[in-house]
């Protein structure tokens, strides 16, 4: 068997369920590595788990990524939420949220990677993230669909007298209780939770989860929904914060139809994640949905764009230029590639759990897998008949391939049809899948080099799951 695919969109092993990932890049023993903090969602049944893991990666290669094992575990042995870390002086402070994210701790440690140890209780709520600035100050950002801030005192737990601001942005209404809903609530552009603090370019930037409860036409989007991660800004830590835009939706490919409206192809849910600078790029860090429920999230990574207008706008996402300069930004793809830019190499083992379309949406899904095993897939299930599963993006280089090659199991002959650059493009070869088989292969019957996009329909009868597929340039 040729050497899977290691490192793609979800960017950890197929095996590991890290939600709600803060990514950070700190310098230790005269390394620089990206680090990761986020909750783990290991319960199956409930949101998150009872420790928190550590993963990194060298700033010069974000696909080789390292586990650190444990760094906490909740006091009480209570489900831990949404964390985030950062550092102060020589010493890192873990912000664990414990027992549901209803208690948070601050412990510490004198590395990254933890353990983090001696957690004393603080003055932060739901969702902490936390932004030690250029003057050593430090401000903590928290909030369920209301958002606080405020400055902390030097133990990092306090607030300090006269700095705490409620809602620095918009409020949503609360829908999972009444009594905590206010007048005045925004149901266009509103805090969710999910509080993730940057300084970028000088100005101050809140990343949270908006949840939009109006419609939005051109993502597919008729509920109220928070799988978007949005941003607003400031000029001040504790705000006014201004208009900022949406980063990225975990909704899938977003099929782009003759009247202006879009059609998701991945089944969105909650968001939450934070924004990084590496190597010059910034990346939005954020994570997605396997499974049928909410409970086994995988974090995924996409490269964006930031800029600063002529009025001091700042800009992040999918920016739009004018004349050089920006004008608008929008949400950036939800893609299979991730990091790897100019696409995945498309002649090794790539698992059908990387796919980023899955449509018709409600049929078949990605079954998520825990065994911590080298080479293991998370596979598409429930595939019947018109199920599409896509690809972006491929790399072919410049010598086309002869041959594919899908591993699958199917109930009925299927036929799979492998089509090029998008859902409805050009069928570049046929597939027959048989009862009782495993591994199919078929000739190409065009050329295609170059980074592409690649979906594979399934055609026939009974049900299927989908494993692993690859291309060779040699025929068969």
């Amino acid at each position: 068997m040729k050497e899977p695919i290691r490192s793609a969109n979800p960017y950890l092993p197929l095996w590991e369920h890290i939600p709600d990932g803060e990514p950070r890049v700190f310098t230790h023993n005269g390394t620089t590595r990206v680090y990761v903090y986020g909750s783990h969602d290991t319960e199956r049944t409930a949101y998150c788990g009872r420790d928190q893991v550590v993963w990194s990666a060298p700033v010069d290669d974000l696909t080789d990524w390292t586990y650190h094992g444990v760094c906490y575990t909740a006091t009480d042995g209570s489900l831990l939420y949404a964390p985030d870390v950062v550092q102060k002086g020589d010493t890192f402070y873990l912000y664990a949220a414990e027992d549901c994210g209803s208690r948070i701790m601050a412990a510490s440690s004198k590395n990254p990677a933890g353990p983090f140890e001696n957690p004393r209780r603080t003055e932060l709520g739901f969702d902490p993230g936390v932004l030690v600035d250029d003057d050593g100050r430090v401000y903590a950002f928290w909030g369920f669909c209301t958002s606080f801030c405020a400055e902390l005192e030097d133990d990092m737990c306090t607030i300090k007298k006269g700095t705490l601001r409620r809602h620095p942005i918009g409020h949503t209404p609360d829908p999972w209780n009444a009594a905590n809903n206010e007048s005045g609530v925004d149901l266009r552009d509103a805090f969710f939770e999910a509080s993730s603090p940057r300084k970028i370019n000088g100005r101050y930037v809140y990343v949270y989860s908006k949840r939009y409860t109006t419609p939005v036409p051109e993502f597919g989007v008729y509920e109220p929904c928070n799988g978007f991660l949005s941003y607003k800004w400031s000029d001040s830590p504790l705000g006014p914060y201004r208009d900022g835009g949406d980063i990225s939706f975990n909704g899938g490919e977003i099929l782009r139809l003759p009247d202006g409206t879009g059609r998701q192809t991945y089944r969105w849910g909650n968001n939450h994640g934070g924004l990084v600078q590496i190597g010059g790029q910034w990346y939005i860090f954020y994570h997605r949905h396997t499974g049928t429920d909410e409970y086994a999230r995988q974090g995924m990574i996409e490269p964006v764009d930031v800029a600063v207008g002529k009025d001091g706008k700042i800009y992040i996402g999918d920016i739009t230029y004018l004349d050089g300069e920006p004008v608008s930004s929008g949400p950036v793809e939800h893609t299979s590639s991730g990091v790897s830019v100019n696409g995945l190499d498309a002649y090794r083992m790539i698992s059908a759990g990387y796919a980023c379309h899955l449509s018709p949406l409600g049929q078949a899904y990605i079954q998520p897998v825990y065994e911590r095993a080298e080479g293991v897939t998370s596979p598409i299930v429930g595939i019947r008949n018109g199920t599409t599963a896509g690809f972006r993006y491929l790399q072919f280089g410049t010598i086309a391939p002869q041959t594919v090659t899908v591993t699958a199991s199917a109930g009925g002959p299927m036929t799979v049809k492998v089509r090029v650059d998008n859902w409805r493009g050009r069928v570049v070869a046929e597939v027959r899948l048989e009862p009782g088989g495993t591994e199919f292969s078929a000739p190409l019957t065009a050329g295609i080099i170059g980074r592409r996009a690649v979906y594979f329909e399934f055609c026939g009868q009974g049900e299927a799951s989908f494993h692993w597929f690859t291309f060779d340039r040699k025929a068969i």
